[in-house]
């Protein structure tokens, strides 16, 4: 019973508060003010240790669970690539942490539009280089994200092919956002979160010269070909539900295996709920068994 009515509670909160903020008339910089506020109600896990670091020359939060590690994540924080930080996300890091048993790395990359594209990915592939270059094996790495960190994990993978560096043992995309024109955006009956404008200037911000269509900015539009087993994970209340269905789609068809799971009646990256909501806690506790089971031993 009470299951139900926290879920309830959740979504009016996410109506009331978040998607309000998420307005296209709100000054971004009161927009990152309040989306720190924001994500406090998301804690981590007591028993796992957070730590500052660099690696090739991008700010990163480092999150490790007790006992032994069974290896390294990199995970891509949301935000539209122009509000959210690696701080933001700590809770719900802080549980995929504990649930993996992986030591997860949350790159500060560089937002717009400061910072507009190609700031992010290559802020993404210099962590990335930079954890080989200490020794680790790509065998040993898995990438993870959410909302336009769960397409800018796609857009590392496909930059990886394309230099030809390994790639990574998995990708996990929550809630992902793969193209930026936002021509087939899903409209559903509820939307706690997202705001049709807000990601819209977000892409804008983002893309800059660039066209929304380049496959490095809309993945879902690009070759994933030859990518790592792929688990995306999407509500049926966000407007971002038909970027998951059609990656999913598209990664079949490039002979990707993939993964689809859409939680009915949830919303945008539900997943920081976890630790409250056994839906979300569910949800993580399969995204780990994904990374998990694709590492190498």
């Amino acid at each position: 019973m009470f299951q139900p009515l926290l879920e309830a509670g959740l979504r009016q909160t996410m109506q009331r508060f978040v998607r309000p903020m998420l307005s296209p008339g709100v000054p971004l910089p009161l927009q990152r003010r309040l989306v720190r506020q924001a994500y406090r109600s998301s804690v981590p896990p007591g028993d796992v240790r957070f730590s500052r670091d660099d690696l090739g020359n991008v700010p990163v939060l480092r999150a490790v669970p007790s006992g032994p590690r069974r290896g390294t994540l990199i995970y891509f924080h949301g935000g539209g690539y122009i509000i959210g930080s690696a701080a933001t996300h700590k809770g719900i890091v802080g549980y995929l942490a504990k649930l993996s048993g992986c030591e997860i790395i949350i790159p500060d990359y560089r937002l717009a539009p400061e910072h507009p594209y190609p700031a992010a990915p290559d802020d993404a592939e210099s962590v990335y280089l930079a954890l080989l270059g200490r020794g680790l094996s790509s065998g040993t790495l898995a990438l993870a994200g959410d909302s336009a960190g769960g397409g800018l994990a796609l857009v590392l993978a496909m930059r990886l092919r394309e230099h030809g560096q390994p790639l990574p043992s998995s990708i996990t995309c929550f809630s992902p956002w793969t193209d930026l024109t936002q021509q087939q955006l899903y409209q559903p009956d509820c939307e706690p979160v997202l705001n049709a404008g807000w990601t819209r200037k977000a892409a804008r911000l983002y893309g800059a010269a660039m066209p929304l269509t380049h496959p490095m900015i809309s993945p879902v539009l690009g070759d994933l070909s030859g990518l790592p087993p792929l688990l995306i994970q999407v509500g049926s209340q966000e407007i971002l539900l038909n970027d998951a269905t059609r990656l999913a789609s598209v990664a079949q068809q490039h002979g990707v295996d993939v993964t689809l799971e859409i939680h009915n009646s949830l919303w945008h990256v539900f997943q920081v709920h976890c630790g409250q909501l056994q839906r979300a806690t569910d949800a993580l506790a399969g995204a780990a068994d994904h990374i998990t089971r694709h590492l190498a031993d």
